[in-house]
């Protein structure tokens, strides 16, 4: 989940100064946001670029673009796309820059003004409608999903996107409820889990997190969105070029730390071998160790908690 920390008017991204750093910003080069949000990295990634730099600020939801500051908008440097960013190598081959960019920056999932808008229905923490897309105008919500789906596949989609233990009641309680009435806010489905999930006294978490957590990922596709764009990153970057990802939670992290391993390492009948034929090198090499917030920054911000930044670059 996407973390920002809400000012009073500009969001600051989670471990920004390290994923600027991470990017190895050359003053002319060509450098793409896959996730805009609010803008806060696609400024900073500006104030290092020169007057022949380029930044293609890339965003799911029209409305990040739409919300865009008058100073991004009107700089020339900078150019919005509404779009998900699976279609990365598409936008590049568009624009003549298919292997010549020089860093591309993704900070995953749900950004805080999402989050925090009831109407986007993300959150259980306030009632709104069940939709939780990342584009209001392109999918299927999560409403609509839920009044469908079997509970076999409920159940699946909770344990395997949500890690969720107590899948199967809640898919028998969901299936069970909406018999009566269409689910059709989060307040009603918080309060369905929390009738049937288990809780203690210690437990921080609302019941319904990974519930949510689940849907919200099934519903925008966003696991094979990001399987999607680590490989197109390949074509997309130039030799020395950076991929620098942010995740929020393990699932995420999992399929980034997998994907920059695999790529770093020579084709499995070379490894280790001191002559490697050109097609069995590896295309990526790992730049440093998965970062975690500071003790300051999580104090400051206790959602960036879960936080983990992996840079690998183009070889």
């Amino acid at each position: 989940m996407k973390k920002e920390i809400t000012g009073a008017s500009h969001h600051v991204p989670v471990l920004l100064d390290s994923a600027i750093a991470g990017l190895n910003l050359k003053l002319n080069g060509w450098y793409i946001d896959g996730t805009f949000g609010r803008g806060g990295h696609a400024r900073a990634i500006l104030q290092k670029l020169g007057p022949d730099g380029h930044l293609l600020a890339i965003d799911r939801d029209p409305e990040a673009i739409e919300t865009a500051s008058t100073s991004l908008q009107d700089d020339p440097r900078c150019e919005l796309l509404q779009g998900e960013f699976s279609e990365i190598q598409r936008y590049a081959n568009e624009r003549n820059v298919l292997g010549k960019v020089a860093g591309l920056l993704l900070d995953l999932g749900v950004s805080s003004p999402q989050l925090d808008t009831a109407a986007r229905g993300f959150s259980f923490r306030s009632d709104g409608p069940l939709d939780m897309r990342m584009d209001p105008l392109s999918g299927q919500s999560a409403a609509d999903w839920i009044a469908d789906v079997e509970e076999k596949n409920l159940k699946r989609v909770l344990q395997q996107l949500g890690e969720e233990r107590f899948a199967g009641r809640i898919a028998r309680a969901v299936v069970a409820a909406r018999k009566l009435a269409p689910i059709q806010r989060t307040a009603q489905l918080a309060e369905m889990v929390a009738a049937v999930v288990p809780t203690s006294h210690k437990q921080k978490r609302h019941p319904a997190t990974k519930t949510f957590q689940a849907i919200r990922l099934f519903v925008n596709d966003e696991l094979g969105e990001l399987e999607r764009v680590l490989e197109a990153s390949l074509d997309l970057l130039m030799p020395g070029g950076r991929l620098c990802v942010i995740s929020f939670h393990s699932l995420e992290d999992r399929r980034v730390k997998r994907f920059m391993r695999d790529r770093s390492r020579e084709s499995e009948p070379y490894r280790g071998l001191p002559d490697v034929p050109v097609e069995h090198r590896p295309p990526l090499k790992l730049v440093g160790k998965a970062e975690a917030p500071s003790d300051a920054e999580v104090s400051d911000n206790p959602r960036s908690r879960s936080a983990r930044l992996r840079i690998a670059e183009r070889l």
